[in-house]
């Protein structure tokens, strides 16, 4: 794959959400090649908090996730007493500053 797919493929996965640009852990997870996806990024960042500031990634709320069109929730049946109205996993968001920590924590627990 060419430099210039690469980066076209890079920017489609950066989101505005709080006013901070920001990429999903799932695209982060593709982007690492982890085995296990998501549950992987999570894990290399509950192992390695003091290296994860606020400012380097947050988790949506229930809320947002809900309003947020990546998820395509439009077809759920939003009452409290449907099945599939609760989210599972909230997903995280890691900043700018955040967007390459994961592959180092996730290197140094391989070696």
């Amino acid at each position: 794959m060419n430099n210039l797919v690469k980066e076209n493929k890079i920017e489609n996965m950066i989101y505005e959400i709080r006013g901070k640009q920001v990429m999903f852990d799932s695209d982060l997870a593709r982007l690492y090649e982890c085995k296990n996806g998501t549950k992987d990024i999570n894990k290399a960042v509950k192992r390695n908090l003091l290296k994860f500031p606020s400012d380097f990634y947050f988790q949506l709320t229930e809320e947002e996730a809900l309003d947020c069109s990546r998820f395509q929730f439009g077809t759920l049946n939003k009452s409290n007493n449907s099945r599939g109205y609760n989210i599972k996993y909230l997903p995280y968001f890691f900043t700018e500053q955040g967007v390459a920590m994961p592959v180092t924590v996730l290197h140094a627990s391989t070696e």
